[in-house]
């Protein structure tokens, strides 16, 4: 199939675009990496009245660094997160992430901004951006306005954005001294989307965890954050009974759904098995550096 006649723009400026959608909020769409997009065009299960191509707007494709954090503009591919040195020494866990994320075709064209927008439940990106608390910066007509990760994403393929919002970066603050992390999925074949997907940071000082956090996807309608699982781990000397029993209560913390990829019962159990894995790793990669 083919798209239902929409109108097409391409602005030069992201002004541009925050005016042409502020003008056309409710029956626009954003294309980017149009890797999410031009499916549903194709299929009709989307039929907007015009499309906003904003992949001339260079000024939002770039990665800083910023008081030991990482600025991300909204148009940065995958691929370069995947293979940049200041993501893989500042947020290794997110340069691992990506590799993850469907084929390089995909992640050669797909952006970070369209992904934490387009918001699939088993999407690596929003995990790892709820996982690293992530800032989530955006404009409209009304001006910029920040939200925190943790709070954007409501449920399937649904977020907080306002139909005249335009993501425009993502800023990842710094990680605490001696940490490490860690990121595991498992899917039917290289490529799929997750079935279930842990990532993981553990801060040790002075022989204890001061802080762990531990995030999901695939097992929710939304990226999830383990609070109760990273309190349990806070202030404990790091042991393999630890880390089992934080894996337990990991399995125990998610409410996943049944579908024909997997039950819910086995994306618990993967939940429990990627916990244990992940935070085992992180804390290994304390110890040899690679925090």
């Amino acid at each position: 199939m083919k798209p239902a006649p929409f109108e097409y723009f391409c602005p030069d400026s992201l002004d541009e675009a925050v005016v042409l959608l502020a003008g056309r909020a409710a029956e626009a769409k954003l294309l980017a990496g149009g890797q999410s997009l031009v499916p549903l065009l194709n299929f009709r299960l989307l039929q907007p009245a015009a499309l906003i191509d904003i992949n001339r707007l260079s000024e939002l494709a770039f990665l800083a660094e910023d008081r030991g954090g990482l600025r991300i503009g909204a148009l940065t591919r995958h691929h370069a997160l995947e293979t940049s040195p200041a993501v893989a020494a500042l947020f290794p866990v997110l340069s691992e992430a990506m590799a993850h994320v469907a084929h390089l075709a995909v992640r050669n064209r797909g952006t970070i901004g369209g992904s934490l927008a387009h918001a699939d439940p088993a999407a690596e990106l929003p995990m790892v951006a709820t996982l690293l608390d992530a800032e989530i910066r955006t404009r409209s007509a009304a001006g910029p306005h920040t939200h925190d990760a943790r709070d954007f994403f409501t449920g399937p393929l649904s977020t907080v954005l306002a139909d005249d919002e335009i993501v425009t970066e993502v800023f990842l603050p710094a990680l605490p001294p001696r940490t490490g992390s860690a990121f595991a999925e498992f899917s039917l074949r290289r490529g799929d989307f997750a079935i279930a997907a842990v990532a993981a940071t553990v801060t040790v000082a002075d022989g204890r965890i001061t802080a762990a956090r531990l995030a999901v996807a695939g097992a929710d309608e939304r990226p999830l954050r383990l609070d109760e699982v990273e309190a349990s781990l806070a202030g404990q000397c790091f042991d393999a009974d630890l880390v089992e029993t934080a894996a337990r209560l990991a399995g125990e913390s998610v409410n996943p759904f049944t579908d024909l990829r997997a039950s819910a019962d086995y994306r618990r159990h993967l939940v429990a098995v990627l916990a244990r894995r992940v935070l085992t790793e992180a804390h290994a990669r304390i110890a040899v550096g690679a925090a």
